[in-house]
């Protein structure tokens, strides 16, 4: 997978790259499983009462979702993988494989991964540890690099879905795996929970430049105004003459600080199964 540029006829173009869909089987004609199709409606960034609780979100491309299968569970059967196809819901391609019984089905598509591969999954000996398979964590061995990690067994596929990101299989004692996280974080998964081996297609997502505003909105994303440019009445780090430093913290529109702490919550239950958090950002502090 490689980004190309286009020829800079115009300002939008000059600065703005796409995916070249090198992996994609048939990257100009997308015909995706009609069965597998269901609408995907738009809110705006509004709930069901018509508040608005997601600020800066509207239009957008008309997209239909893929069903996607996190959970695998069709185990020793082998399947074909007949197409890489993109999915205009998701950062990282996705595959669609033919089982031996005639069903098909979506799933994310490792990076690597061509049409014409045969895969399976389960917690069987015929199941190899290879790319594309989808094994229990006791079944894998360590050091590998794992995707669509499921954090309860049986669930499906929870973490490391976008593209380019994958864990790492570091260990296993007394029924729990430990994983690195793209993040740095270290958690312990139940060595019940089941991953499929390999990282996530189109791992150079994140370096395709929209180039132009309008790429924005046909992703549904609306200009984002700073909180420092409103007035006193629409944000607390508005007003002031002329251009202030806002008076504040940063902070969003409702008072909840942005910058400099942790947001995690104390109590969370699955605090117990974090080993080592994740390195604090730019802006965050190791005291929270």
């Amino acid at each position: 997978m490689a980004i190309r540029q286009y020829s800079p006829t115009s300002a939008g173009r000059r600065g703005g790259s796409v995916s070249d869909f090198a992996e994609c089987t048939n990257p100009g004609v997308n015909e995706p499983a009609k069965h597998l199709l269901s609408p995907r409606k738009k809110t705006g960034g509004r709930n069901h009462h018509g508040i608005t609780t997601t600020r800066h979100r509207g239009g957008g491309h008309k997209q239909k979702l893929r069903a996607i299968d996190f959970k695998r569970k069709k185990d020793g059967m082998e399947c074909e993988v007949l197409s890489v196809e993109y999915d205009p819901c998701r950062s990282g391609r996705i595959a669609l494989v033919k089982y031996t019984d005639g069903d098909k089905r979506y799933i994310l598509a490792p990076d690597g991964l061509k049409a014409g591969d045969k895969l399976m999954s389960g917690d069987l000996d015929a199941v190899e540890p290879r790319l594309g398979n989808c094994l229990p964590l006791s079944r894998i061995p360590l050091g590998t690099t794992v995707h669509c990690v499921e954090l309860t067994p049986g669930r499906g596929g929870q973490i490391c879905r976008s593209a380019g990101t994958t864990a790492t299989l570091n260990a296993r004692d007394k029924g729990q795996a430990l994983l690195t996280m793209p993040s740095g974080e270290v958690r312990k998964v139940s060595v019940k929970c089941r991953a499929t081996i390999g990282s996530v297609s189109n791992p150079d997502h994140m370096n395709v430049s929209m180039g132009k505003a309008g790429r924005m909105r046909w992703k549904g994303r609306k200009p984002h105004n700073r909180g420092t440019s409103m007035n006193p009445t629409d944000h607390p780090m508005g007003g002031g003459e002329g251009r202030t430093a806002g008076g504040r913290n940063p902070m969003s529109k409702t008072g909840v600080l942005s910058k400099g702490g942790k947001t995690r919550g104390k109590k969370k239950p699955s605090n117990n199964s974090i080993v080592r958090r994740r390195p604090a950002g730019p802006f965050q502090t190791n005291n929270g």
